[in-house]
């Protein structure tokens, strides 16, 4: 959400702004509203200020016994009454159609991030890791039905397209996947664990700005609930109207969670395989910052995903998306792509966004400082930590050999129960 106040000072860096987000200029009807809007606020005063001192005149008539006066004072309280009725109406309507502007908005980019429209605007950072290009390169879908360890007919069957089952040793290498990434993020980096709802209701999902503009994107329930597209909305909107002591921030909190996406943005893509599901685990980092702090925690935020990465030892790339690739939250968004050799390229793995105090407004949550008396709005931050069923992808098709079989990653021994191989009785 933006406030109107500094779209007023500066129209120009918000239309400039949201054009190289893809957004047409919206300023001339958010100010035109806006102005309509105080017209009835100054009228609606008026309205009330004539109320309050026509009725202390009645008071005055009634004391002096001046029956007549009263009477006739009365009337115009009646019609100051309905003035206001009036006026208040028309401030609820005004209200209501600028806030469905600017909720479809998105968040204006960082100054420090790159122009572009799409992807081939993005910017790579780093890379770590070398992928061998001689190395086996079947994709996962061939790896997994070859062990008889991934079944997608089975979930169709039961569920449809974008689903799988996993079983025996592959189900308990994504199970130590996401209980590794979860100890890696709590033990090490400071984050909080939760056990946060799945369901979620109409405000939770506004709060982080998935409605109302992407509410094809979600699935929702019979009763009105909305079953989360990733766990950044229960974490994020556990700050949801409330004012934090800024002394106790940075607060950060992580959750494994099953996701849920419709992805009916993505017809046709990725079809084949585990990349895009509409069921999937992640882990998830938010952090609630200070406005000062935000940008050194999402440089902190990146290295914490970086990590998992690193210690996989799977080659990946770090990108800073261009103003056109970044999700309508974020002011500023990093990718972490992991190499997929049977793709021969980088798909990604990770995106970790610094949104400001873009989606504090919509959820009110603010911070207050020791001895202050105003408030502010918080910063909110969020990454993957990381998405589970793209490291197993990414696990299976890096760690494989000639055979088919599939070796497990060392900082996941402790977590496979003396499981060191998937397939070693193939051969």
């Amino acid at each position: 959400m933006h406030d109107i106040r500094a779209i007023r000072l500066d129209p120009e860096a918000y239309d400039n702004g949201w054009r190289f987000r893809g957004a047409a200029a919206a300023t001339p009807a958010i100010l035109a509203l806006d102005e309509q809007r105080r017209a009835v606020q100054t009228s609606l005063q008026l309205a009330q200020a004539r109320r309050k001192a026509v009725s202390e005149a009645i008071g005055r008539a009634k004391a002096a016994k001046d029956q007549a006066a009263a009477d006739l004072l009365m009337g115009e309280v009646e019609s100051a009454k309905d003035d206001i009725a009036e006026q208040t109406r028309l401030d609820g309507d005004l209200a209501g159609r600028l806030q469905d502007i600017l909720a479809g908005l998105p968040n204006l980019p960082a100054a420090d991030v790159p122009p572009g429209t799409d992807e081939t605007g993005n910017v790579e950072i780093r890379r770590w890791g070398q992928p061998d290009p001689n190395a086996p390169a079947k994709d996962h879908v061939d790896l997994g039905g070859a062990l008889g360890l991934m079944d997608f007919d089975a979930a169709s069957r039961m569920s449809g397209a974008r689903f799988v089952v996993l079983r025996g040793e592959l189900a308990r290498l994504e199970r130590a996947l996401g209980q590794f990434m979860l100890d890696v993020q709590t033990q090490e980096h400071g984050y909080t664990e939760v056990s946060p709802p799945l369901l979620v209701k109409d405000r939770a999902m506004y709060g982080t700005g998935q409605l109302p503009k992407f509410a094809e994107d979600l699935f929702q329930t019979t009763d009105g609930y909305w079953l989360i597209p990733t766990a950044e909305v229960s974490l994020t909107n556990a700050v949801a109207d409330q004012v934090l002591a800024e002394e106790e921030l940075p607060l950060r909190l992580t959750a494994l969670t099953p996701c849920f996406r419709s992805e009916a943005g993505a017809s046709g893509r990725d079809t084949r395989g585990m990349i895009r599901q509409h069921q999937f685990a992640k882990v998830e980092m938010v952090s609630i910052t200070t406005p000062e702090q935000s940008d050194a925690e999402h440089e902190r935020m990146v290295s914490c995903a970086e990590t998992i990465l690193k210690r996989l030892e799977l080659p990946f790339r770090t990108v800073l998306l261009c103003a056109g690739d970044m999700g309508f939250t974020a002011r500023k968004t990093y990718d972490l792509e992991v190499w997929l050799p049977s793709q021969t390229t980088y798909r990604e793995i990770s995106s970790c966004s610094n949104c400001g105090d873009f989606q504090a407004r919509r959820m009110e949550a603010r911070l207050k400082r020791a001895g202050e008396k105003g408030t502010r709005y918080a910063h909110t931050l969020n990454g993957s930590g990381l998405a589970v069923g793209r490291a197993l992808v990414a696990v299976m098709e890096n760690y494989q050999d000639e055979g088919g079989r599939i070796a497990i990653p060392q900082a996941l021994h402790p977590y496979m129960r003396g499981v060191s191989r998937i397939g070693a009785d193939i051969g």
